[in-house]
């Protein structure tokens, strides 16, 4: 007769952990909107089913038998009884039972049927910590190599594109910006500004625009996640997979290695949401969750702090961006949490960009600091705002989502409070930007004596994003070519002089030892660049830049040679002859004319200077060759000294060979072997 009755849910399922106390559910409530009870007293409630009829089974399948010959049957995962109007559940093992409670009138006889489904489980910690570290793991990788393919398919574009940074404050934040959006993480960007600026390749008041601009660059994460195609991560990995493998154009295998990434993202977020949903229905974890709620302005600074400390530990704002917006979900926290969270995640960024300040130049320093008086200040004046500032929030991602369609959910809640914070800093601190420039020059004075940029630049970190690694290596090749051209000033004023000055040949021999130490780091700091997975321009410019800073290096070695024929005749008293000396600064003037040639034409990415460098270097080799022959045949007229020969014929070849080395450069710079 039951199976003719109607079912219905009116008793949600229930779900509970093992050992909690019975539950009990106030069956009069639940079935007052039936219509079945007219008067108190009109319903008899009988519970009727409770997976009675499971047995145990022995190996073959066979039921288990008592001593008298009956089934033994499995011990209940909740024994439900009625007492009065209330369901009791009392629980007994981990398993799963269907329940099912029969409602009569006794009155009318009318009746339905409740079946609800009930649960007993316990915590497996180790497959929670494993899934959510396993979905982390999984989730950064992703992002890692969205990044890697973001970054080649945008190639030399990228690298123009940090050359446009200016002293606009609005281009340099866009910059800042669209960088940010490419290698997916203001960590590295930051980094990549303290180098710059470090390295003096950029402005303190161009990278405090760069700084503002990779904050809201690095939002652009949040609004990737709340994008609904999270259970589709799986099937994009496999299919950018394939593509990503079988593919021979660079192109597209990079393009595939972008989607890779981006199913891996959603994998690992989807693993992560897996695992906390465990933590979900652990009564000590939620009551711990529950803790952190920002509902008071000291709420609002915990949330906050922990948000600060969790991005310090895992050195990435991706990563808690991920973890929060998994915890949030699944109802873990409630979304204003989430959104402290975030607030305190940009404080955190901050400390990598302030470990890469460490022994760096004291505008570098500065850099990094506004990047803490940024972050710090804005969480300062927007926790003070908070509660206006959540309900402009909800109204602007409202908005926003209507225009493309979409249902505001949390995701995309936290999304926007992510971006809303770092927007509404930036506009914030774009006017005030030149003040606090000036402000960091006072708190933190320049050292004396006066600071050389030196290499800090180049540390791993930039290997973590090639193409501007690549151009950080650049930058160093053309302060060798510079240090060249110092170098070859220096001697021509030593060569002039009636007595060599001391001090500028000193600074001669150290430049050519900085020179020396340049080549070593640029070429460890290459090497390990090489040895990743990199798209072909990129190898190609890697391989230039080698052979490019070997060529500096022999040319500040044959200036040095130059130097020391010099002196070495000034100390036995001997000097080249003065209308040979004079002939001798005019080819130096032109080998010098000649690095500037081709060093201008590196700077600005000019190969086709190499049919200039062919004519003018062919020129400087005819002009060796007749001062030469010149100088021989005033030997059959007028004794020379053999010094003085030598010395001569020294620092011809000497500047035939820079000539050589700077040919060779023109040569790398248009890609002949």
């Amino acid at each position: 007769a039951d199976a003719d009755l109607t079912i219905v849910k009116l008793i949600p399922d229930q779900k509970t952990f093992l050992g909690s106390p019975p539950t009990i559910i106030d069956l009069s409530t639940v079935f007052a909107e039936t219509g079945l009870a007219k008067e108190p007293g009109d319903l008899r409630i009988e519970v009727v089913g409770n997976s009675k009829k499971s047995v145990v089974k022995d190996k073959e399948g066979n039921p288990k038998l008592d001593e008298d010959g009956w089934p033994i049957k499995k011990p209940k995962v909740a024994d439900a009884t009625i007492d009065g109007d209330r369901l009791v559940l009392t629980w007994k093992k981990i398993g799963k039972t269907e329940i099912i409670v029969r409602v009569t009138n006794i009155k009318t006889g009318d009746q339905l049927l409740n079946r609800f489904r009930a649960e007993v489980w316990e915590a497996n910690y180790w497959k929670l910590i494993f899934t959510v570290i396993g979905g982390l793991g999984i989730f950064l990788l992703g992002m890692k190599n969205m990044s890697e393919g973001l970054q080649a398919i945008a190639g030399n574009g990228l690298r123009r594109m940090i050359s446009l940074v200016t002293n606009n404050r609005l281009m340099a934040v866009g910059v800042g910006t669209v960088v940010t959006m490419l290698v997916q993480s203001s960590s590295i960007t930051t980094v990549m500004v303290v180098g710059f600026v470090n390295s003096g390749f950029m402005t303190l008041s161009q990278a405090v625009g760069v700084i503002m601009g990779a904050n809201i660059g690095t939002t652009v994460t949040g609004w990737v996640l709340a994008l609904k195609i999270g259970i589709y991560g799986l099937p994009i990995l496999g299919v950018a997979a394939f593509v990503y493998l079988f593919s021979r154009r660079d192109r597209v295998r990079f393009f595939a290695m972008a989607i890779m990434g981006l199913g891996m993202v959603f994998l690992g977020l989807e693993l992560m949401k897996s695992g906390f949903s465990m933590v979900k229905d652990l009564p000590q974890f939620d009551a711990w969750f529950k803790t952190f709620t920002a509902d008071t302005y000291f709420g609002i600074l915990k949330c906050a702090a922990v948000g600060c400390v969790l991005t310090f530990i895992v050195q990435s704002s991706s990563a808690t961006l991920g973890i929060t917006i998994g915890l949030a979900q699944i109802g873990v926290i409630q979304f204003e949490t989430a959104a402290a969270l975030v607030m305190g995640e940009n404080i955190g960024t901050t400390i990598t960009a302030w470990l890469a300040s460490f022994g760096a130049t004291t505008n570098a320093r500065r850099a990094a600091y506004f990047h803490v008086i940024f972050n710090v200040v804005g969480v300062l004046w927007i926790t003070a705002l908070f509660p206006w500032y959540i309900r402009e929030l909800e109204w602007v991602v409202a908005f926003v989502c209507g225009i493309f369609g979409w249902e505001p959910n949390v995701t995309a809640m936290i999304a926007g409070a992510h971006s809303g914070f770092n927007i509404a800093n930036t506009l914030m601190f774009i006017p005030l930007a030149p003040a606090l420039s000036r402000m960091l020059v006072r708190i933190v004075p320049d050292r004396a004596p006066k600071e050389t940029p030196h290499l800090t630049n180049l540390d791993v970190r930039m290997l973590e994003t090639p193409v501007i690694a690549i151009e950080q290596s650049r930058v160093e090749i053309l302060r060798m070519a510079e240090g060249c051209d110092k170098m070859m000033g220096w001697v021509k004023q030593i060569v002039s002089d009636e007595s060599p000055d001391d001090k500028i040949v000193q600074q001669v021999f150290h430049r050519e030892e900085v020179l020396d130490t340049v080549q070593d780091e640029v070429v460890a700091f290459m090497s390990n660049l090489l040895a990743a997975n990199l798209p072909h321009d990129v190898i190609d410019e890697g391989r230039r830049q080698l052979r490019m800073a070997d060529e500096y290096e022999s040319i500040s070695d044959y200036i040095v040679t130059v130097l020391k024929s010099h002196l070495k005749l000034e100390n036995s008293g001997l000097r080249i002859p003065d209308s040979d000396r004079a002939e001798l600064l005019r080819l130096h003037d032109s080998v010098a004319d000649y690095i500037r040639l081709i060093t201008q034409g590196y700077d600005q990415r000019r190969p086709e200077v190499i049919t200039k460098a062919n004519s003018q270097g062919e020129a400087i080799t005819h002009r060796v060759k007749e001062m030469r022959d010149r100088f021989v045949a005033k030997m059959s007229d007028e004794p020379v000294d053999p010094m003085v020969n030598v010395a001569f014929s020294a620092q011809l070849n000497a500047y035939r060979r820079v000539r050589d080395h700077a040919l060779n450069v023109a040569e790398a710079l248009a890609g002949i072997k």
